[in-house]
């Protein structure tokens, strides 16, 4: 069986924001990766000096799902980003501001 093609980084990235924008809350790339393969991590800051990063991976199966890491104080999430940029410099971040700590993600979150 064929594996799915995959979608293009910089248009998921895009899907993402409109869907937070519909919803009302700010969405912004705060780096930018590779426009094709890149792997993107996902910052929701909660606005009160704590945030959390959902990483992409695949389950058993390959199906996609989105790994949370314990909230934390924002500039120990920003650190962990930067940890990870130097490990990938295609990787992208998407940062979402929303109170409620909404992540937007459409596919599992583990």
């Amino acid at each position: 069986m064929e594996a799915a093609p995959r979608l293009k980084a910089e248009i998921w990235v895009k899907a993402l924001i409109r869907r937070c924008e519909a919803a009302g809350v700010t969405a912004m790339v705060v780096r930018r990766g590779d426009a094709t393969s890149g792997t993107v991590l996902v910052k929701v800051n909660t606005l009160d000096g704590e945030a959390r990063v959902y990483s992409p991976a695949r389950d058993g199966d390959g199906a996609l799902v989105w790994l949370p890491r314990e909230k934390q104080a924002e500039p120990e999430t920003d650190a962990y980003i930067e940890k990870q940029r130097s490990f990938d410099p295609d990787i992208w971040v998407v940062e979402i501001e929303d109170r409620e700590g909404r992540h937007f993600l459409q596919d599992k979150v583990g």
